[in-house]
């Protein structure tokens, strides 16, 4: 399959807007330069080619921008689908977001909101190539993390934010307490 290799700046870059989407919609794969929007597209492509599913795979080391990755993905399949939805629809999935990495982010001694977990987003086309739908499951990568951490490294964000807000009253029937 197709590979592309991307790295994180650390900052915004002027290479993601809508235009940039339009100028890659409907280029085949080789004739502009290498980027995420190319390899959606040929995934579109291909799945409304031969109308069958496709996957992309977005793999890295902590920080090197899996999420956003994925969330230029979905605007770009949301801008090219002409889906009711537009180019939220990266928002509408990832709306779970904050809850999911307060549960399933770390402090690690590469990065201070390291995902812990894995996730899988399925998006799903109508017959007209259109998105009506999306599903994220997520899935913890390190379990150990509840128990034991490594020195520099914290534990899941929600232990934290729950011991910050222990004594709020909304909070009081799940005895945070000292004991």
């Amino acid at each position: 399959g197709i590979i592309l290799v991307a790295i994180n700046p650390y900052k915004q870059l002027p290479i993601y807007g809508d235009a940039i989407i339009h100028a890659y919609s409907g280029q085949n794969m080789g004739d502009m330069d290498p980027h995420i929007f190319a390899v959606a597209e040929e995934a579109y492509k291909q799945m409304a080619r031969n109308n069958k599913n496709q996957s992309i795979i977005v793999s890295g080391e902590s920080g090197a921008g899996k999420t956003v990755s994925a969330r230029y993905t979905m605007r770009y399949f949301a801008t090219v689908s002409k889906s009711s939805s537009n180019a939220h629809v990266e928002d509408k999935v990832l709306a779970s977001n904050p809850i999911t990495e307060a549960v399933g982010n770390a402090k690690t001694t590469r990065n201070d909101n390291s995902s812990r977990f894995g996730k899988y987003t399925e998006i799903s086309f109508d017959k007209s190539y259109q998105i009506i739908g999306a599903n994220m499951r997520t899935y913890l990568l390190e379990k150990s993390r509840v128990v034991f951490q490594v020195e520099n490294e914290r534990n899941y964000h929600i232990f934290y934010q729950l011991c910050a807000s222990a004594m709020q009253p909304e909070y009081k029937h799940l005895k945070l307490g000292r004991s």
